[in-house]
């Protein structure tokens, strides 16, 4: 079969991302032992005031995984097996380094787009702005260590296969990733009804990072304050905003028509 552009059927992409077999691990020594595996981890939840876990957590912080203290409760509404106070969230995909993706798009000679999620928490919201970004061409997806959704199964079925193409990259700091992305030679645009910009009036052909917020308070205010556009998408009905996975496919694909 003939593959003319619009016809719908996408060229075969390697994967860039495995799923992994498990969401979950639980036990002390299995947290242990899979902090020491080459396998990317979303979180640690831990007992509160538990005792002897240093090792635990002097891993996590070697390897940047984020450790939360909660109740027993909490732990057992992951599972009520014997977790002896300790579980390891699985991401199912592999993390990648943002200024190894950075570099290469531009050695590649192309202009970078890459889109950052601030505090997007539902895994469904995210699965679908992973599977806009994909089909838009974003080169990397960044998340915060902490106060980002889980990358499960669900996030992967949302997504339709989509993260197993396009990098996640997960910073610690999302303030000093915007601003190495700024001194690589990248625009800021905040995606938020605070901002007097419209995103029709952003020129995306140039490097471009986008910030999408939280479903609950959206951008943090100092991201925005350190954004370059400000770029709110115009409304015309009655409800004052659009669900964050639409706004995302609505600003992605205005950069896809310029870019076009």
């Amino acid at each position: 079969m003939e593959n003319r552009k619009g016809s719908g059927v996408k060229k075969f992409h390697k994967p860039v991302n495995r799923p992994n077999k498990a969401d979950f691990v639980f036990g002390i020594n299995s947290v242990i032992e899979t902090l020491k595996s080459e396998k990317e981890i979303d979180k640690i939840l831990l007992l509160k005031d538990m005792k002897h876990v240093e090792e635990i957590e002097t891993l996590a912080r070697h390897r940047g995984v984020p450790v939360q203290k909660v109740p027993q409760e909490r732990l057992n509404r992951v599972t009520m097996k014997n977790h002896q106070g300790a579980v390891a969230f699985v991401s199912s995909v592999n993390f990648a380094q943002l200024s190894n993706v950075v570099t290469s798009v531009f050695e590649a000679g192309e202009t970078p787009l890459v889109l950052v999620l601030d505090r997007i928490t539902d895994v469904r919201n995210f699965g679908a702005i992973c599977r806009s970004a994909e089909c838009s061409g974003v080169h990397a997806v960044v998340l915060p260590a902490r106060g980002a959704a889980q990358i499960n199964g669900d996030a992967m079925k949302t997504s339709s296969g989509a993260l197993n193409f396009i990098p996640v990259c997960r910073e610690t700091d999302l303030m000093n990733t915007v601003k190495y992305l700024k001194n690589s030679g990248f625009q800021v645009v905040s995606c938020t009804e605070k901002g007097n910009d419209v995103v029709y009036d952003v020129d995306f052909t140039l490097p471009t990072a986008i910030i999408m917020g939280s479903e609950e308070d959206g951008i943090t205010d100092s991201l925005i304050e350190e954004s370059d556009y400000k770029a709110q998408i115009p409304l015309k009905g009655r409800v004052e905003s659009l669900n964050v996975s639409v706004a995302a496919g609505v600003i992605l694909f205005e950069a896809v028509r310029q870019r076009g």
